[in-house]
This record gives C-alpha cells, sequence and structure tokens, in this order.
C-alpha cells in the first residue's frame, strides 16, 4: 500500500537543513561536565552554557545508529522496529484512572497498575508494554523504577523501561531487567530533554549512562506547539527534531552503533486555554511529519497513536484516537503508542484499553490495503456467477479469503440488528469492553516469577529507595 505523505522530500530536506542550524548557530543547552567534554573532543563548540554542534558532527553520528531494534519478553515474543509491521504499546504514566461502569475516576495506585499490565498482556493487538499507571500510592522519588518493578512479574511480552531521568534511575532499572534477562535485548530506556533544546545535569547523565550500557535509546523530547515550541507545525517539528539528533549524538559517542529509536511526542497548545491538546488532528499531522523525518535517517519511528483530550468513551474519543492514530499509520509508522489514553494523557481506563485493541487491529488492517491479482480480481468468479451456476457465499473464493482476513470480524463494534442489538441490553462498545476487560482480569494468568526474582526485585527498589531519597 502507499503510504500517505505530509511533506514532499523537498519539505523534509528543508526541516533536516533547518535543524541542522539550529543545533550550530543556536545550539542546546547543556552544562553537565562530561557531557560538554564529550561533544567538544567531538568537534563541538563551546559557548557559555550552549553547546554548539557542527552539521558535519551530527549527520555523522546519526549515520552510526541501527536500521532496526529489537527488544524480546520474559515468554520469548520479540518486537523488532523498522520491519516494515505496525507495533503498539500503552499510554505510559497515567495518574488516574477511570472506571467506566460508574463513569467516575480516582488516583491509580499499584494495583491498578498491575492489573493494568495483565490485561495488557492478554490483548493479541498490544505488542509492547509501557507501565501504564503513575501509582499514588508510591513515593515521587521512587515512582519510574516501581513502576517498572510491578510491570515485570504481570507479562511475558516486550516490556519497555520507564523514562528516566537520573542516572541512578537507568543503573536501578538495568539491575531489574538483569532479573529476567540480558539488558540490552530484554528494554529500551528513553529520556526527554527541557524543550526547547535544554538538557538538564541528570538528563545528559542519564542519557550517558544508558549509551555507556548498550541499551536500546529513545529520545522523547515533549515539546507542545505555541508554549514550549513554535506554534507552526512546520517550526515545531523542526525543533523537536534537533532535541532528537542532539540526544543521538551525545549517545553515539558514548556507543556508537547504539540502537535508536526515534521518538516525538509533539503536543498543540489550545490557544483559548493554554492547555495541551492531544486530540486535535494536528498532532496527527504532526506524528506523520515526524515518521517521515526519522525515516529520512533510516531510524525505526515511535509516535502518538490513540490520543484524545476527551474525559470518557464518548464519540469525541473515538474519533480523536481512530484520526491521529491513522494518518502516522499510513505514513509508515513503525510503533504508535496511546492504546488506553484519554485526558491527555492524564488519565486511562481498562474498557478504553479493550476499545483500543479492537481499533488498532482495523488500524492494522487499513494499512495492509488489499492485493490486486489476477485471482483477487476475480473474473472466473464473476463468469461464473453470471452463469447462474452457483452463488458468490458458496464460492471456494469467498472462503479463501473470507479466512485469509479481507474482512475484519469485529467482537465488540455493534455489526447486527436493530431486533438483536435490543435484546442482548443496548449494549454499546464501552459497555461491552467493560465487561471483556473485567473478564479477562477474572481469567488471564501470567507466568510468575520465581520467588527469588521476586525477592531480588525488592531488595533492587528499597536499595533504589535509599540511594534516590538521599
Amino acid at each position: 500500500m502507499h503510504e500517505f505523505k505530509v511533506m514532499s522530500e523537498s519539505d523534509i530536506e528543508a526541516v533536516h537543513s533547518s535543524s541542522l542550524r539550529i543545533l550550530a548557530e543556536t545550539g542546546i543547552i547543556l552544562t553537565h561536565p562530561e557531557a560538554r567534554e564529550i561533544l567538544s573532543g567531538a568537534g563541538a563548540m563551546i559557548e557559555n552554557n550552549r553547546v554548539l554542534l557542527p552539521p558535519a558532527l551530527v549527520e555523522e553520528q546519526v549515520s552510526k545508529s541501527t536500521t532496526k531494534v529489537s527488544i524480546r519478553g520474559r515468554g520469548g515474543s520479540v518486537k523488532t522496529l523498522g520491519d516494515q509491521s505496525l507495533h503498539w504499546h500503552n499510554l505510559g504514566g497515567a495518574r488516574d484512572i477511570y472506571d467506566a461502569g460508574s463513569g467516575t475516576r480516582s488516583k491509580a495506585i499499584i494495583k491498578d497498575l498491575q492489573d493494568c499490565t495483565r490485561l495488557l498482556d492478554a490483548l493479541d493487538g498490544v505488542t509492547t508494554i509501557t507501565p501504564f499507571f503513575t501509582p499514588q500510592d508510591v513515593p515521587g522519588h521512587l515512582m519510574s523504577l516501581a513502576m517498572y518493578r510491578h510491570a515485570i512479574p504481570n507479562t511475558t511480552k516486550p516490556l519497555q523501561g520507564p523514562g528516566v531521568q537520573k542516572a541512578l534511575e537507568v543503573q536501578f532499572a538495568i539491575q531489574m531487567a538483569t532479573v529476567i534477562g540480558p539488558p540490552g535485548e530484554i528494554f529500551s530506556l528513553s529520556v526527554s530533554p527541557v524543550s526547547p533544546l535544554n538538557f538538564t545535569n541528570d538528563s545528559a547523565a542519564a542519557i550517558i549512562e544508558i549509551a555507556r550500557n548498550g541499551i536500546p535509546f529513545g529520545p522523547l523530547p515533549c515539546p507542545t506547539a505555541g508554549t514550549t515550541a513554535p506554534f507552526s507545525i512546520a517550526g515545531a517539528v523542526t525543533q523537536q527534531n534537533a532535541e532528537v539528533l542532539a540526544a543521538i549524538v551525545l549517545a553515539q559517542l558514548v556507543h556508537p552503533g547504539l540502537p535508536i529509536i526515534y521518538c516525538g511526542r509533539l503536543a498543540m497548545m489550545e490557544p483559548r486555554t493554554g492547555l495541551s491538546v492531544w486530540g486535535g488532528v494536528e498532532l496527527g499531522l504532526a506524528s506523520a511529519a515526524t515518521v517521515q523525518i526519522g525515516h529520512h535517517y533510516g531510524l525505526p519511528v515511535n509516535v502518538y497513536g490513540f490520543s484524545t483530550n476527551s474525559h470518557t468513551l464518548d464519540i469525541q474519543s473515538g474519533f480523536e484516537r481512530s484520526l491521529n492514530a491513522i494518518i502516522p499509520a499510513l505514513a509508515g509508522a513503525d510503533e504508535l503508542s496511546g492504546i488506553g489514553e484519554m485526558e491527555a494523557g492524564v488519565m486511562g481506563s481498562f474498557a478504553q484499553i479493550v476499545c483500543d485493541n479492537e481499533i488498532a487491529a482495523s488500524v492494522r488492517r487499513l494499512r495492509n490495503g488489499f492485493e490486486i491479482t489476477d485471482d483477487s480480481l476475480a473474473v472466473d468468479v464473476i463468469s461464473s456467477i453470471m452463469r447462474g451456476t452457483h452463488n458468490f457465499l458458496g464460492q471456494k473464493h469467498t472462503i479463501r479469503y473470507l479466512r485469509g482476513g479481507e474482512v475484519l470480524l469485529t467482537t465488540l463494534a455493534e455489526r447486527g440488528s436493530w431486533e438483536n442489538w435490543q435484546a442482548h441490553g443496548r449494549q454499546g462498545m464501552a459497555e461491552r469492553a467493560q465487561f471483556e476487560a473485567m473478564n479477562i482480569l477474572q481469567n488471564h494468568q501470567v507466568p510468575p516469577l520465581s520467588d527469588d526474582q521476586e525477592r531480588e526485585l525488592d531488595e533492587i527498589l528499597i536499595e533504589a529507595d535509599h540511594k534516590l531519597r538521599n
């Protein structure tokens, strides 16, 4: 299927050259001594609190990145970004949980994180899992590591590490990953610079630590157009690209050939309120542009997929999340995020996760398109029917394409008559999803860790609590 393009090749080159100008002429804010030494030793210029990166240095280091990135779960399943497949993972870091049955929300706790991970483990459409909730019964300094620790036992799928901002967090996350396998194979880690173009001492140290340990790395800038980036989509995408490139340069200088996932989380400001908008179609356009830019460098790309500002499972949520997933999916995204996301990432729900699992299957089906062959054109089948020998339903051709997935069979969306719908309680997709989520949580079991593994994870978390608290 032909990819949907929001930018021409000359547009992409303009973004690339403008990003190089920003890095060379304006530079990044960076005061971390070791990072400044690494970059200046490779030819970067130091001007007060800024580091200016020459274009040749940027292009040389970015070219060292791998074109594919793989991580595997403790159950053996492997996710490979860059293999032409469309992968999905859930929202990470939601504070609140929405109960679709009662229409109420509450602060998420550790049990919600554990249950959510187990639910995601059961769903075919979820390729990779990210720790979903920031449990509010965990102290802030321990949040990222606690999220990862309590997700590990509840899935056998590939599990991405938490977003980290400190080198110590990186070290403890790696220790936890080692409990279930080689860290460089088991998970990836991401670090978010502060937009615009500010690499704090902690974030720079975290990038260096990730690279030294050979962990697949996803630079994760989160600019908001209009507040922390230019309000024009082109300008915001260019700044985001400069932030990603700067992170890649530092990582590659520490560990040449380090696997890189090109990530972008550009949102737009709502001009009437100043809030970050995740639901507008502009987010889909920015994500599609991010895909094209990342692919320009030969890198696998992870961007927003399902995203909405809606507070409930309503029409707004449905059309916003579908639009913002379809646009980057058709642009060729390697991985989309956001399964279960609500309220611009502040909230999530089990029912939304199950709904998104079905919507993700439709997005994949859309991207796969359909084939044109002598068999699919079905000239002989049509001729046979017109001679009155058979109907289409009884044809082997029909059975073959039915089994081959020509039509996606849904489980939650309504496909029956009014009478059947009324007889079954007039339920909509949200109600069916809530019921299915509860059924999965009641019945789906994940192979447990050993007692020794659980004990080791607890000990790591206790040590992290002691060191990060001080």
